[in-house]
């Protein structure tokens, strides 16, 4: 008779895949995903990160964590129990700590994490775990007794960020913790992204702007924003738009597109 494996209902998992393929070379070979160990929750073709992120913490069965992660990440062998181990040291740290990631800004401002980012190290000097004043959104972990959701109206933009102050609101802490991971995005860090990539996150961006309005100015690891509109005068100023995406040399802009921020302060990287 073959055994199943024990769920361990320490953490769940839940990704927005648009790309099978890609999701089948980079995140589903983790060890420990492939072990079953684990919850995990693919919605294919989502319009919103909410909508997968939400379903899944109401269908919550007992988990303490549940983690959001990209399709283009890879959890390298014994990621699971480093990050266990990250979060037990980073909640006796840190009072009402409901809200993780690996990387991000401190609440002065500063780059946080440490991630391997298309094959380049980023391993920034503040020391971990820190609080985080906002969260990339390439891999984020929510405790699920906080009940904490995603904004339906952020598609797939700054839900990270967004998070976290909604997090600190409540009374939550946040914060950023040492669990490298990889990122292996193939979408291009500079040249002409796709119309509906654009505007779409110039829309979430507007959403973000207007909602946090009183909380301006702050910083993410992709943009500084002061005041609205920023965000879609730097993508105007850096990004040309291309009027086709297979012209331009990109791939299709999957629904689960969004910014990464590992690219440094002065730059824009796609996830």
């Amino acid at each position: 008779m073959q055994q199943m494996p024990i769920l361990d209902r320490s953490l769940a998992f839940v990704v927005c895949a648009s790309d099978a393929e890609q999701l089948q070379r980079r995140l589903l070979v983790s060890e420990c995903l492939q072990s079953r160990r684990y919850r995990l929750a693919v919605y294919f073709d989502s319009p919103s990160a909410a909508r997968a992120f939400n379903e899944e913490m109401g269908h919550s069965t007992g988990e303490d964590w549940l983690v959001w992660v990209h399709q283009d990440v890879f959890l390298p062998d014994g990621w699971d129990r480093q990050f266990l181990a990250a979060l037990a040291q980073a909640d006796s740290l840190i009072p009402r700590l409901a809200v993780v990631g690996v990387y991000g800004m401190d609440l002065q401002g500063r780059r946080a994490g440490h991630v391997l980012d298309r094959g380049r190290l980023l391993r920034e000097s503040q020391p971990l775990p820190c609080e985080a004043s906002s969260l990339d959104e390439v891999l984020v972990a929510v405790r699920t007794d906080s009940r904490l959701i995603l904004d339906p109206e952020l598609r797939y933009h700054f839900y990270a960020t967004d998070l976290v102050l909604a997090a600190r609101q409540r009374g939550w802490a946040a914060a950023v913790v040492d669990c490298c991971c990889e990122h292996w995005s193939d979408t291009p860090t500079s040249g002409p992204v796709a119309r509906t990539f654009a505007d779409a996150l110039i829309a979430d961006a507007r959403v973000f702007e207007t909602k946090w309005l009183h909380h301006l100015p702050l910083a993410t690891s992709c943009f500084n924003i002061c005041k609205p509109g920023d965000v879609e005068r730097f993508v105007q100023a850096n990004f040309p738009v291309a009027t086709d995406a297979t012209q331009a040399g990109l791939p299709p802009p999957g629904r689960n597109r969004s910014i990464s921020g590992t690219g440094g302060s002065q730059a824009v990287d796609q996830e």
